[in-house]
């Protein structure tokens, strides 16, 4: 087992409207090595919001996230900073669908950074990040470019490239597919798979839901309840589980 989450909830007060919007309640659901969790449901009832607390960007109100490390069991929703800035730089990513563009730094170096940080030669890091911006559909004229003159496409395939060219044992991806062609979904989604049999666990949100199928083994999905967000239903690729009123090294590109 990866991840146990137990009746997580997360709202936000709006002071200036004076009322609470709740994100999601009471959601719970498992995850084990090489499972891939897709998260459903309409606009609004959370998904993303999920994410982000998994990774800590948002901070839960209640419930719990225990997060089995190679170290130890840690609670995501209540951990220290400190612990959870180690998991991020060892353990688990978090794939969204926008690139913090730096200037001046060429695609190919960006993308690099990750493996420079965690020790290799700058020149094996090259290497590395040249295959993935080609396994991902990067033309080879704009490796040595810079991001911010990229259209928003061909700047998510050096935002995924960056994002999982390092190792993860959790990955959270958060709409990763949203602004790609079809030819670029299908070298993301042949990427992915090779890092499921690997043994990576995933938990994503897809805007082409379809294109991932084939790798959900469960399917967590969210629906509005009274104004609240529930986990409705917690299924696998094959069926219905069930219904809820309440809430080492790797480089994949070959």
């Amino acid at each position: 087992m990866i991840l146990e989450v137990k009746h997580l909830s997360k709202h936000f007060d709006v002071h200036h409207l004076q009322r609470r919007v709740v994100a999601f309640s009471e959601l719970t659901f498992d995850l084990c090595a090489g499972e891939f969790v897709l998260v459903a449901g309409p606009n609004g009832v959370g998904k993303s919001s999920l994410l982000r607390c998994l990774y800590r960007t948002y901070l839960p109100v209640s419930g719990q996230a225990l997060y089995h490390a190679r170290d130890g069991t840690i609670d995501l929703a209540r951990a220290a900073d400190v612990d959870i800035a180690k998991l991020r730089r060892e353990e688990i990513g978090h794939v969204t669908q926008f690139l913090r563009v730096r200037p001046r730094v060429s695609a190919l170096e960006v993308v690099a950074e990750p493996l420079i940080a965690a020790g290799l030669s700058h020149t094996e890091a090259q290497e590395r990040a040249a295959r993935w911006l080609a396994a991902l559909g990067l033309r080879r004229e704009l490796w040595d470019a810079y991001p911010a003159t990229f259209s928003g496409g061909e700047q998510q395939k050096v935002n995924l490239a960056h994002a999982l060219i390092v190792p993860r044992r959790l990955l959270l991806l958060d709409e990763p597919t949203a602004s790609l062609d079809p030819q670029a979904r299908a070298a993301l989604m042949e990427q992915l798979a090779q890092l499921k049999r690997s043994g990576v666990a995933m938990i994503g949100v897809f805007h082409h839901a379809e294109e991932v199928r084939h790798l959900v083994d469960k399917e967590v999905v969210l629906a509005q309840d009274a104004g609240r967000t529930t986990n409705e239903s917690l299924r696998p690729a094959s069926g219905v589980v069930s219904s809820r009123e309440t809430g080492g090294d790797l480089d994949v590109v070959e």
